[in-house]
């Protein structure tokens, strides 16, 4: 029997004790400690009130930046907290030079999560076209395809790294190399690859690289994790912004506003300090982990997952190539989201995405056990029939 020594992680994480979590891929479950940190925040409130700023608050978006930036291979003072992806998206199309009208191409694909596309839609000066690059599966795209479509007509590529329908990895490099090679910048999605898959921004050179703690962080909603290139920071000077991103803030200058030089220019206005607390717990567990320990085991179990899926005959949505597939596997077995409703009706903790099927993410914290058990209950659900009670209505929330 395999001796799996992650298991010991499990521990630190209260979900685990009454479901079987499988949905890493969506949230993360949350670790143990972030109770002592959320209680650490409101001990900073009510002892300190205001003064907390200087004792620390003013500085944490930078703070927690600094600690998810080894997950990616990022430098200290590269990487800036944000509260959202929208936002963090927002304020970098807004520093973004699109006046070039030769340059009046984005490219992006049709597998994005589509609240980017919206972002950069709605950011785009009248003279940019979006090109968008469409897969012929639903799962991968053509990599010919899409670095023919990066020309020197383009301004900007925005494309997730890792695709979230079926967790294909893109072709980050290549990428990245037919950019700059016609004059383009890069803008990474990551939310689907820090903490998950090894990656080095620095390596990389890509220009933007945006990403969540939510998901294979451990981290929960509201920290978002911004990237840019050092030697591209000075050249940015965001229409979204904030006092927080001022040389003086507390000058109350309402005639002049001098940008800081550090990545607080790209910095807006005043900061949820209770989430920067919360994320902090699963950077932590995730960095002593090691990435690379956590990617030879999510490579193990996936493969397990599509093992146990074709011996079941249950459609794989996900690329069977291990080095293109990321933390996740999609199936599609018969009635797939009156399936999904059963499974979480059993405690079974998994999701449903239309146009792709019930996505299992097992993570470092979970056992094989628990990947045969869920395949096994799709099984057992299909031949009992016990899907039919879920055929009224829908719900895409999970």
């Amino acid at each position: 029997m395999l001796d799996d020594t992650l298991l010991h992680w499990r521990a630190e994480f209260p979900i685990l004790e009454t479901t079987t979590y499988l949905i890493s891929n969506s949230l993360g479950a949350m670790p143990r400690a972030v109770y002592d940190r959320l209680r650490d925040y409101a001990d900073s409130w009510a002892t300190l009130g205001v003064r907390a700023w200087s004792s620390g608050w003013w500085d944490l978006k930078r703070v927690v930046g600094d600690k998810v930036a080894p997950l990616m291979g990022a430098p200290a003072g590269s990487v800036l907290m944000h509260e959202n992806a929208s936002i963090a998206n927002s304020i970098l199309f807004s520093a973004l030079d699109f006046s070039e009208t030769h340059r009046n191409k984005v490219v992006i694909c049709d597998q994005d999560f589509p609240s980017d596309v919206y972002t950069l839609r709605q950011m785009l000066p009248a003279h940019m076209r979006v090109e968008v690059i469409r897969s012929h599966d639903g799962m991968t795209i053509d990599t010919d395809e899409l670095l023919s479509a990066i020309d020197e007509r383009t301004r900007l590529v925005s494309l997730s790294h890792v695709l979230f329908r079926s967790a294909y990895i893109m072709p980050a490099q290549a990428i990245v190399e037919r950019a700059h090679q016609v004059g383009a910048q890069v803008l990474l999605n990551g939310y689907h690859s820090v903490g998950v898959i090894p990656l080095d921004v620095t390596a990389l050179n890509v220009d933007f690289y945006i990403g969540g703690t939510l998901k294979w962080l451990c981290g929960g909603p509201g920290g978002v994790f911004m990237y840019v290139r050092p030697d591209l920071l000075p050249g940015l000077a965001p229409k979204i912004t904030g006092w927080f991103a001022h040389r003086q803030p507390f000058a109350f200058d309402i005639d002049s506003f001098e940008r800081r030089e550090d990545s607080y220019r790209l910095a807006n206005g005043t900061p949820g300090i209770a989430s920067l607390y919360a994320v902090q717990p699963g950077v932590e567990i995730i960095a002593q982990v090691g990435v690379e320990a956590i990617r030879a085991k999510s490579m193990r179990q996936t493969a397990l997952v599509i093992d146990l899926a074709d011996a079941a005959g249950i459609t794989v949505f996900s690329p069977r190539e291990p080095s293109v597939r990321a933390g996740t596997v999609t199936l599609r077995p018969d009635h797939a989201y009156e399936v999904s409703r059963e499974l979480l009706a059993r405690g079974i903790i998994i999701d449903y995405r239309e146009g792709a099927g019930i996505r299992i993410a097992p993570h470092f914290y979970n056992s094989d056990a628990e990947v045969r058990c869920v395949v096994e209950a799709i099984q057992e659900i299909l031949a009992s029939g016990t899907w039919q009670q879920h055929q009224a209505g829908r719900s895409f929330v999970t």
